[in-house]
């Protein structure tokens, strides 16, 4: 008999991190031993074409995190409030990747069967919603941090340091979440043109 040690749920399209729901339950769980909580989003993973998956422990109960770094990522704006506030109660582990002759076998299973369908899908169009949500969330962010702009001019462009980097900061955010995009949106457009080029000449 295997123990469990963790437990993994999705976050569609918005991201592997913990929420406060998130936090409360593996607060819960690990005091009984190793634990983990895994969270995978499908609809990226599909959009990017590599796995999106994050696994996480919290700290201890008072316990305060001297690097509050962490890795960007693009967070939807009606979930940023729920990760800002709970993102220094957990920290991110390392994940490597194995597949036993049991996964190979079934990998190769599910493709014999599925290969057609996957080389004629069109990624632009499975994924069209996905994109459409990632265009309007980095314009309302663009909209935030215009504002925010027009704020600190009409103030006569006088403010701190860190609130200069803290406009800076989210600049860049948008910035990097337009990017992300835009590149998911060339890599499938390559993948229709290298399609129409094999199976259409």
């Amino acid at each position: 008999k295997e123990n469990a040690i963790g437990w993994y749920h999705s976050h569609p399209s918005y991201g592997c991190w913990l929420s406060g729901i998130d936090v409360a339950t593996q607060k819960l769980q690990q005091t009984q031993g190793p634990w983990v909580a895994v969270v995978v989003d499908p609809i990226r993973t599909v959009s990017s074409g590599k796995v999106e998956l994050g696994a996480f422990r919290c700290y201890p109960e008072g316990h305060k995190p001297t690097d509050t770094s962490s890795d960007w990522q693009s967070i939807p704006m009606e979930k940023i409030e729920d990760f800002g506030v709970h993102a220094n109660h957990y920290y991110k582990l390392d994940v490597g990747y194995f597949k036993s002759s049991t996964d190979e076998n079934l990998l190769n299973l599910l493709w014999n069967k599925y290969w057609v369908n996957t080389l004629s899908s069109n990624p632009l169009l499975s994924n069209r919603d996905y994109f459409a949500g990632a265009i309007g969330d980095v314009s309302e962010k663009m909209e935030m941090a215009e504002a925010q702009l027009q704020h600190s001019g009409r103030m006569g462009g006088m403010f701190f340091g860190s609130e200069k980097k803290k406009e800076e900061s989210q600049l860049t955010k948008v910035t990097r979440d337009s990017t992300k995009t835009a590149i998911e949106q060339v890599h499938g457009l390559i993948t229709q043109v290298l399609k129409d080029s094999l199976f259409n000449w």
